[in-house]
């Protein structure tokens, strides 16, 4: 149960756009222009480093519905995403993604816990400036999306089908404001 009053059977960051949508318009707005707008980066892996982040933040529900996201825009390579959730250094992920995904891990520990050596490396593997910016703001986003989710305690259902549908949505609407909870 929510620690606050939101709308009732609407799961995670949605139940909390549609109590405040004055503050989550802002939020969706800058998750559509992270994980969809133009960057080097693809969607899938902008979403593979939202769930990786969510994943390393135990936030169950972003890193399912960002999972299944993933999983969605990787098609006939959905596999990766699980690969990465459970090993990222063992996943059959580039070594450049490998690099960017562990610069997201030391953000999630701590901005100031991604040193020089952590660019490098991601630079070495072929890593552009703006993919290890939207990298780290992705991260540094998740980070905040996530402690918000959990610390008031929003619906996070156990049913996989539940995140596979909110994936396909995410996929096929993006990130708009609800208007009214989507089953």
């Amino acid at each position: 149960m929510a620690h606050i009053q939101v709308p009732e059977g609407v799961p995670g960051i949605r139940s909390l756009v549609m109590y405040r949508p004055e503050t989550g318009k802002s939020l969706y707005q800058l998750a559509h222009v992270l994980l969809r707008e133009e960057s080097p980066l693809s969607s899938a892996e902008r979403e593979l480093i939202a769930a990786f982040v969510s994943s390393r933040n135990n936030c169950m529900f972003c890193m399912n519905s960002h999972a299944a996201a993933a999983r969605c825009l990787y098609d006939e390579d959905a596999p990766l995403v699980d690969e990465v959730l459970k090993d990222m250094q063992q996943s059959n992920v580039s070594d450049k993604l490998k690099s960017l995904l562990a610069i997201a891990a030391q953000v999630q520990v701590n901005g100031k816990a991604v040193t020089q050596q952590h660019i490098d490396a991601a630079k070495a593997l072929g890593a552009s400036d703006r993919e290890i910016h939207d990298t780290v703001l992705i991260a540094a986003t998740f980070c905040m999306f996530n402690r918000y989710v959990d610390g008031l305690a929003t619906l996070t259902p156990d049913n996989p089908d539940d995140y596979a549908k909110m994936g396909r949505r995410m996929v096929d609407v993006g990130y708009v404001l609800p208007s009214a909870p989507v089953k």
